[in-house]
């Protein structure tokens, strides 16, 4: 933050201080993404022209008075897009050569030989057509998957998903795909837009990657897709309760992968993280347009 304590007065805060720190601030760089401190301090905020969010995703930022307000709203895209592409295919693989089984016999000091999957040839959906889900097509495609797309606009010719269909006919996409990977921003028309309707709309062999919010899925309707065999395994980065609650019935089945919400925090993206606010904060003094700019509206970066 040198480059920035350099023009500006900057004040560090928790939760708890929030609402005294934004008495006079022109900015505030929500470095705690998931904070929901915000709307019990808004009142504070009476000088503020420019929230920049140390994420890709600004939903937990997304209150009414924030959306009818002024103030400016830019996110952190492009920062975890490679990362995230790279978990996906670690989770891909590691559904098709069957590693956590592998890593349960050799645990026992049992030699099995086994057959594993070719992930090559493989259909898979990507939910979600913004830069995370782009990156996340590429390299499925690099390594010979077949990928399509699901998002807001239909189209034929997109470079990175060839076909892209959109949500109303989402039950019919995932019909015939072997990977689903969820990578869509959480907005109220996709909240819960992975229920039992759509976990029944997929083969039973398939399987399931989350990367984008947790909210994104009815986990309930998920463990019973699991339990009866509806879907073959799931592997969730994110979940609508985190940390997930240690009774909780996902932890203990043997077809789904938990991790805590790191998928895209590779070694160094702290400093990735604040080097796009850096960048953010020279544009908004010599007065140069703001990269990624959110729709309040849409809850996201248009485009994406």
């Amino acid at each position: 933050m040198a480059p920035v304590a350099e023009h500006a007065t900057v004040r560090y805060t928790d939760a708890a201080g929030l609402a005294d720190a934004l008495d006079g601030a022109d900015i505030l760089f929500a470095y705690d993404f998931l904070t929901d401190a915000l709307p019990a301090a808004w009142h504070a905020a009476t000088s503020l022209k420019w929230i920049h969010v140390a994420a890709a995703g600004v939903d937990a930022l997304m209150f009414p008075e924030l959306r009818d307000s002024d103030v400016v709203v830019t996110n952190s895209r492009g920062v975890f897009d490679g990362a995230i592409a790279e978990y996906v295919l670690a989770q891909i693989l590691s559904f098709a050569k069957d590693i956590p089984e592998s890593l349960r016999l050799q645990h026992e000091h049992i030699w099995k030989h086994r057959e594993s999957e070719r992930i090559a040839g493989r259909s898979v959906l990507v939910v979600g057509t913004g830069p995370i889900g782009r990156a996340i097509a590429r390299l499925l495609s690099a390594v010979g998957m077949t990928v399509r797309g699901s998002g807001r606009r239909p189209r034929d010719d997109d470079p990175d998903f060839g076909t892209v269909t959109t949500t109303a006919d989402l039950p019919d996409a995932l019909a015939d795909v072997d990977f689903v990977v969820v990578a869509a921003p959480l907005t109220e028309q996709t909240r819960h837009l992975f229920d039992a309707r759509m976990f029944a709309a997929m083969k039973s062999k398939a399987r399931f990657v989350n990367v984008g919010r947790g909210e994104l899925v009815r986990t309930d309707d998920l463990v019973e897709a699991l339990r009866s065999g509806a879907i073959a395994g799931a592997a969730l980065d994110v979940l609508d309760v985190e940390p997930l609650p240690e009774d909780h019935p996902l932890w203990d089945m043997p077809n789904v992968s938990i991790t805590p919400h790191n998928s895209g925090d590779f070694v160094g993206w702290r400093d990735a993280l604040v080097d796009v606010f850096i960048d953010n904060f020279h544009r908004h003094r010599s007065g140069e347009p703001l990269r990624n700019v959110v729709d309040k509206k849409l809850g996201y970066v248009p485009g994406a």
